[in-house]
């Protein structure tokens, strides 16, 4: 695509004229720019476009002109337009948008590909109490006593049985994610490559406790005002976080050097064998393996927290961090020909829908990288 093509594009989104496929295209190109300072004087000076962009997307704003047509369903969102709309409008309010003049131009095809790569989708392992295994997956109906699974979430209902509880785990596989609704009505999404441990069942007025044995996970805690002042607690490796009715976010994967937790709302103490800090909302909180520390941060929730709307977000993310998060959600290897290549840093918000190639392609057509090769289940950067 041509800068010119995209501002036409840009145009039409605006005028609530483009379909599907094309907010597609707007998505997946969203701040996929490297910055450069040779600009086509046709499209006038780096300010100039700038302003004509913002007074154009204020005015649309305001006017309430602004469509979004859903290009996906989102990972168990009920608020599909207010996702939707807040991707776009980060779309083109970033303003980053400096166009590397060859981007679009480029013609590249060295790309090889002698085997189909699936998208993740909900799936996971139940594991009961006494060893049984379930596989949970679309289509498959799954019901025992206080739980039942129509194979894209699970579902818990409380007994109030204050007998000797039973743990459960519920494992994620690389290529999968799913929901699960706790016993207290505690509603946790789980990621790519991840294991939660929990009770089937709480005992009203005791500390509710799971682990997040490792990955990653989204949590939205029945509050403790429901549940005889019980509060609730997530043990992960190296930290401990109890909660007080909230929303937040845990990254805790084996393969990476540091524990993540984001806030989005409410509050939380994190707390390990030296510390103990509490969060606010749009704080994140990073434990390294090797440092007892708890240092925080103010970041952008959104972009910590898409993979559950159905996104990923990067900003400014080295390609082997980017890997990594790829090589989860589509169960594949990705190994980088030229080591250099995994500090190169890219920015966009693309689709999780979508193909693994498709999103290849957009790195590789936007000058990231020179090519890629796909043999079974390893991809090869170049």
């Amino acid at each position: 695509m041509k800068r010119e093509e995209f501002l036409v594009l840009l145009n039409k989104y605006l005028s609530g004229e483009t379909n599907a496929e094309e907010n597609k295209l707007l998505l997946n190109y969203y701040e996929s720019f490297q910055t450069s300072s040779e600009w086509d004087l046709a499209l006038g000076s780096k300010e100039e476009l700038e302003s004509k962009m913002r007074n154009r997307i204020q005015n649309a704003l305001a006017s309430e002109e602004v469509k979004v047509i859903p290009i996906h369903k989102p990972f168990y969102s009920k608020n599909i337009f207010r996702i939707a709309a807040a991707a776009v409008v980060l779309l083109f309010v970033s303003i980053s948008i400096l166009f590397n003049t060859n981007a679009f131009d480029k013609q590249n095809n060295s790309v090889v590909i002698n085997k189909k790569i699936m998208i993740g989708s909900d799936k996971a392992t139940l594991t009961l109490e006494d060893g049984s295994v379930i596989a949970l997956e679309k289509g498959k109906a799954y019901n025992s006593g206080s739980v039942s699974s129509n194979g894209e979430k699970l579902i818990y209902n409380s007994k109030n049985n204050k007998s000797t509880i039973a743990s459960n785990y519920l494992t994620i596989p690389r290529g999968g994610q799913f929901f699960v609704q706790l016993a207290d009505s505690t509603k946790v999404w789980l990621n790519s490559e991840s294991q939660l441990k929990y009770p089937v069942e709480f005992v009203d007025g005791e500390t509710r406790q799971v682990e997040l044995v490792y990955g990653e996970a989204y949590f939205e805690v029945s509050p403790s005002t429901k549940h005889k002042g019980a509060k609730f607690k997530v043990k992960t490796q190296m930290q401990n976080v109890e909660v007080i009715g909230t929303q937040f976010n845990i990254k805790a994967y084996k393969d990476e050097t540091n524990i993540y937790t984001t806030l989005v709302e409410g509050k939380v103490a994190i707390s390990n064998a030296q510390n103990k800090q509490f969060l606010v909302p749009s704080q994140q909180s990073k434990i390294s393996r090797t440092d007892d520390n708890i240092k925080i941060e103010t970041v952008d929730v959104y972009n910590e927290t898409s993979w559950r709307k159905g996104l990923f977000v990067f900003k400014g993310m080295p390609l082997k961090d980017i890997a990594k998060v790829l090589s989860r959600w589509y169960d594949v290897d990705i190994e980088f020909a030229d080591p250099a290549l995994g500090n190169v840093k890219f920015n966009g918000v693309l689709n999780k829908d979508q193909k693994l190639e498709d999103i290849l392609t957009t790195i590789k057509n936007i000058n990231f990288i020179n090519a890629y090769e796909i043999k079974k289940h390893k991809v090869i950067i170049k």
